[in-house]
């Protein structure tokens, strides 16, 4: 799964995500992608799971790219315990996507396998998302 080799802090605040992503919101590497619709943590065992299943949709043609890295490290305290005693540990890292950005991209195959291996992949997300696709210079 993904996470950071090394951390500065190891704890983060939550933060705040307002408005709409301005990096990462086109398709840039590849023909067709993911894109997120609203604002949400997506979590690194999200992510994995996406990846199998497009590279599954896909019968291992074509190239994917994934566009966002679970950095942000997510807190939990253990059941049942007593208020006090500081902030629990880090149990795993979420990737934190605003509306806009795109999440996955893939080429190299025809546009209904990409499109259907994506769709595929809408499924393993807590936030909604679309399939986009690539604009030309021509439009």
């Amino acid at each position: 799964m993904l996470m950071p080799k090394r951390v500065k802090w190891r704890k983060q605040m939550r933060g705040r995500m307002t408005g709409k992503a301005f990096r990462g919101a086109e398709v840039s590497f590849g023909e067709f992608g993911l894109q997120a619709l609203e604002p949400g943590w997506i979590t690194a065992r999200q992510i994995e799971a996406a990846r199998r299943t497009i590279v599954r949709g896909m019968k291992r043609r074509g190239k994917v790219w994934i566009r966002i890295f679970p950095y942000k490290p997510y807190t939990h305290r253990p059941p049942e315990t007593r208020m006090g005693s500081g902030k629990g540990g880090v149990e795993y890292y979420v990737a934190p996507v605003k509306p806009g950005r795109i999440m996955f991209e893939v080429s190299g195959l025809a546009e209904d396998i990409a499109v259907e291996a994506l769709r595929s992949a809408m499924y393993k997300f807590s936030i909604k998302t679309k399939v986009v696709k690539r604009e030309t210079e021509g439009e």
